[in-house]
C-alpha cells in the first residue's frame, strides 16, 4: 500500500510540474507571437495580429491544476509551510499530540473542501457551464484537476494522520517515510 500511495503522490507531483512547463510554453510562445507582430509594425508599417485565443485563460487553468495536483506531493516530501515557533518548544510527546491535532483538522478541512469541489465539477458538467474567454472551454475541464489534487491530498491527509496515530514520525520531519528520502 505504501508504494501505491507514493506512486500517487509522485504522479500528481509530475502532473503539477507538466503543468508548470505547459504554462512556461504557452506563455513563451505569445511573448514571440507579440514579438513577431512588432517586428512586423515596425518594418512594414503595420502589426500582423499574432496571438493565441485565450492564452490567459489557458495559463489560469493551468496553474490551479498545478497547484492542487502539487499539494500531496508537497506534504509529503515537507515543503508546507509549517509554524513550529510554539511546538519546537514542546516537549516530544506534546508535539507528537500536536501534530495529530493539526493533521486531523486538516484533513476534516481538505475533505470539506474536496466534497463540495467535487460537486462543483458535477454541477458544471450537469449544466453545461462553460469559460467566457475567446476559446470557451467547458468548466469541468479545469475544474477536474483540482478536484483530483484536493481528493489526493486527503487521502495523504488521511495516510499522514494514520501513520502519526501508529506511532510513525510525521513524513515532514526529516525522520518519517518521506517522498524525498528514497
Amino acid at each position: 500500500m505504501r508504494r501505491t500511495l507514493d506512486f500517487i503522490y509522485r504522479a500528481a507531483g509530475a502532473l503539477a510540474a507538466f503543468f508548470i512547463l505547459a504554462i512556461v510554453a504557452l506563455v513563451a510562445a505569445q511573448v514571440l507571437l507579440n514579438l513577431a507582430d512588432k517586428v512586423s509594425a515596425a518594418l512594414v508599417g503595420r502589426g500582423i495580429g499574432l496571438t493565441i485565443p485565450s492564452y490567459s485563460d489557458f495559463t489560469g487553468f493551468f496553474l490551479a491544476a498545478s497547484s492542487f495536483l502539487a499539494l500531496a506531493y508537497t506534504l509529503r516530501a515537507g515543503g508546507h509551510i509549517r509554524v513550529t515557533l510554539l511546538t519546537g518548544r514542546l516537549p516530544e510527546s506534546a508535539q507528537r499530540i500536536a501534530e495529530i491535532i493539526v493533521v486531523g483538522i486538516a484533513l476534516c478541512m481538505s475533505a470539506y473542501a474536496t466534497f463540495y469541489v467535487v460537486l462543483l465539477v458535477e454541477e458544471s458538467l450537469v449544466f453545461g457551464d462553460r469559460s467566457s474567454g475567446m476559446v470557451s472551454v467547458p468548466l469541468w475541464i479545469p475544474q477536474l484537476p483540482v478536484a483530483v489534487g484536493l481528493v489526493i491530498l486527503t487521502i495523504a491527509l488521511a495516510d499522514e494522520l494514520i501513520g502519526l496515530l501508529r506511532g510513525r514520525k510525521a513524513s515532514w520531519d526529516g525522520k518519517g517515510d518521506n517522498l524525498l528520502s528514497e
